[in-house]
């Protein structure tokens, strides 16, 4: 039988998401930098992202965050902008919600910016919507049944 040569399995390689739960220090755009809302992947480590001056652009996910920091339609990005191509940008940092909402109250993102609040925030109000749908039954009711 051969010996394993490799180092490792696929876990090996995906890497340990330690920075997830730290609170990290807010950072705000620079000089050639811009607030961007992601509207759809597009694959190949590239996106479709409305930045904040409302120019739509082609942006493209650095390698330090490829396969590390997951990116999604609807997510709060800072993007580079790029001095030879205005339709592109590069993806420089993801915010967290929590981050996103905070840029919304200091005024960095305009009003109008819906922040995705993740699958919670949408199903309580779906949940108070759908209470009225319901019919209650006492128990005689359903021995009459």
């Amino acid at each position: 039988m051969p010996k394993n040569k490799g180092k490792g399995g696929k876990n090996r390689k995906r890497g340990k998401n330690e920075a997830d739960d730290e609170k990290r220090e807010l950072v705000f755009k620079e000089d050639g930098q811009e607030y961007a809302q992601v509207l759809r992947m597009l694959g190949n480590g590239r996106c479709e992202a409305m930045c904040i001056d409302g120019s739509k652009r082609l942006c493209h996910i650095r390698g330090k965050m490829h396969k590390k920091v997951w990116i999604a339609a609807g997510d709060i990005i800072l993007v580079g902008l790029r001095d030879y191509q205005d339709d592109k940008a590069d993806v420089i940092l993801k915010y967290m919600p929590d981050e996103a909402r905070l840029l919304k109250a200091y005024g960095e993102l305009p009003e109008t910016t819906r922040l995705n609040e993740g699958i919670a925030g949408g199903l309580d109000e779906e949940d108070e919507a759908a209470g009225d749908d319901y019919i209650e039954f006492e128990d005689e009711d359903i021995d009459k049944i």
